[in-house]
C-alpha cells in the first residue's frame, strides 16, 4: 500500500513541475499594449441567437486600435430573437463591419463550422489574417493587434490565444478552470508546436487567429465540417498541410463568460466532451487515471487517518496537496481564480467524470443537440 502510494505520489509530483514549466516557460504570452499591424485583419463573429450578450463583444470590436486595415464581418446564423437587430444598433452605420445572413447548414455540416466557413468566403480577399470571435469574449483594445503580432513572431499559421474565462457560480468554478489546467498538465507546449503531428494539437475557437493562405491550404472549415470540436480538429488540419500552430495565454487580451447557469454548462460540456476522447473505452481509461490520481489521494488521507496509519495519511495528503498546486499554477498562468476553489479540485475530476459519462449515454441514445441543431 505504502509503496503504491509513493508510486502515485511520485507521478503527481512528476505532473505537477510538466505543468510549472509549461506555465513559466513555453506557454507565450502576448501582452495588451500599443502595437500597430500593417496587415489587412477581418473578424469574423458567428451569431445564433446572442441577442441578450453580442453588445458587449461587439463594442470591443469596434474600439480595436492597432489594425488601421480591420474588417468586422457578422453573420446572423438563422436567429430567432433579433441578434440581427442588436448587430445594427451597436454597429450604426460604421463601415468597418458587414452584417452577413446565413443559411442553414447542408446535409454532413454542422452549425458552427458551416457558419465560419459562411464568414470565410465571403471575406474581403484582401484580409490576410483571418481573427474568429465568439459572442461571449470581450476583447482589450489592442487584442487584435497584439494577437497578429504573435502570430507572426511564432511563425505560426494557427494562434490560439486563450481568454481568461470569467466564473461566477459555484459550477463554473468547479468546471471551467478544468481546461486551461489539462493541457498545462498534459500537453507538451514546445513539442506541440514543433511536431508535425496532428494528434498533438489543441486550440479554442473563442478567440483563434489563422494566417489566410495556410487556412485554405489546410481546407478550411469546410474540412472540419461535421466535427463537433471544430477548433482543434481545424488545428490539426493546419499541421496535415504543412503549417505550425501556436498556444497562447490570451488572458490578457480577451475574457470568456461562457456559460450563464448550470444547465447551460452541463450541455455544453455534454455535447462535445465524447468528442475529446474518441472510443469509450479511451475515455473510461482517461477518466479512471484522472479519479486515481486527483481523487483517491485525499480519501485514502481520511481512511489512513481513521485507521490510525499516519504515514500513509501523510503520502496520500501530499498526493491532495500537489494537485491543489497544479491547479494553483495553472490558475495564476491564465488569469484564473486559484483560492479556495483549487481546494476542491478532486470535486472537479468527478464531475468532469460524471459530465463525460453524460456525453457518452446522450450521445448513444442519438440526444445531443446544441441551439437547436443535432450534434451527432
Amino acid at each position: 500500500m505504502t509503496a503504491a502510494l509513493l508510486g502515485l505520489v511520485l507521478v503527481l509530483a512528476a505532473l505537477t513541475a510538466h505543468t510549472a514549466v509549461n506555465a513559466g516557460r513555453w506557454l507565450r504570452r502576448p501582452l495588451d499594449g500599443p502595437v500597430q499591424v500593417d496587415e489587412a485583419v477581418a473578424v469574423l463573429l458567428p451569431l445564433r441567437d446572442e441577442a441578450e450578450r453580442v453588445t458587449p463583444c461587439l463594442r470591443s470590436l469596434l474600439t480595436q486600435r492597432g489594425v488601421p486595415g480591420l474588417r468586422i464581418v457578422v453573420l446572423d446564423d438563422g436567429s430567432t430573437d433579433g441578434t440581427a437587430d442588436v448587430v445594427r444598433a451597436v454597429a450604426g452605420d460604421d463601415p468597418r463591419v458587414t452584417l452577413l445572413t446565413g443559411v442553414a447548414p447542408p446535409p454532413g455540416w454542422l452549425g458552427k463550422p458551416h457558419a465560419c466557413h459562411q464568414l470565410a468566403t465571403r471575406t474581403d480577399p484582401a484580409a490576410t489574417v483571418l481573427a474568429f470571435v465568439d459572442a461571449d469574449v470581450v476583447l482589450t483594445p489592442y487584442a487584435v493587434a497584439a494577437a497578429v503580432t504573435e502570430l507572426r513572431a511564432a511563425g505560426a499559421t494557427l494562434l490560439s490565444p486563450y481568454p481568461r474565462i470569467v466564473v461566477r457560480t459555484a459550477a463554473d468554478r468547479l468546471v471551467q478552470p478544468l481546461l486551461q489546467w489539462l493541457w498545462l498538465t498534459f500537453l507538451p507546449l514546445r513539442a506541440m508546436e514543433r511536431s508535425p503531428r496532428p494528434s498533438l494539437a489543441a486550440a479554442g475557437g473563442q478567440f483563434l487567429l489563422v494566417d489566410r493562405a495556410g487556412y485554405a491550404a489546410a481546407g478550411g472549415h469546410a474540412a472540419v465540417a461535421d466535427k463537433v470540436l471544430e477548433d482543434i480538429e481545424l488545428a490539426r488540419a493546419v499541421k496535415r498541410s504543412g503549417g505550425r500552430i501556436a498556444l497562447a495565454d490570451g488572458s490578457r487580451l480577451a475574457s470568456c463568460r461562457m456559460y450563464e447557469n448550470w444547465p447551460q454548462l452541463r450541455d455544453g460540456y455534454t455535447k462535445s466532451l465524447w468528442a475529446s476522447f474518441g472510443q469509450p473505452s479511451a475515455a473510461a481509461t482517461v477518466v479512471a487515471l484522472l479519479l486515481l490520481l486527483y481523487t483517491a489521494p485525499p480519501l485514502a488521507a481520511g481512511a489512513a487517518l481513521a485507521a490510525g496509519t499516519p504515514t500513509v495519511a501523510a503520502l496520500a495528503a501530499a498526493g491532495y496537496l500537489l494537485g491543489v498546486t497544479g491547479r494553483v499554477v495553472s490558475a495564476r498562468a491564465t488569469g484564473g481564480r486559484a483560492w479556495p476553489d483549487a481546494l476542491a479540485h478532486p470535486v472537479s475530476v468527478v464531475v468532469l467524470g460524471w459530465l463525460t459519462l453524460r456525453s457518452y449515454h446522450l450521445r448513444k441514445r442519438r440526444r445531443l443537440s446544441w441551439r437547436g441543431r443535432p450534434v451527432s
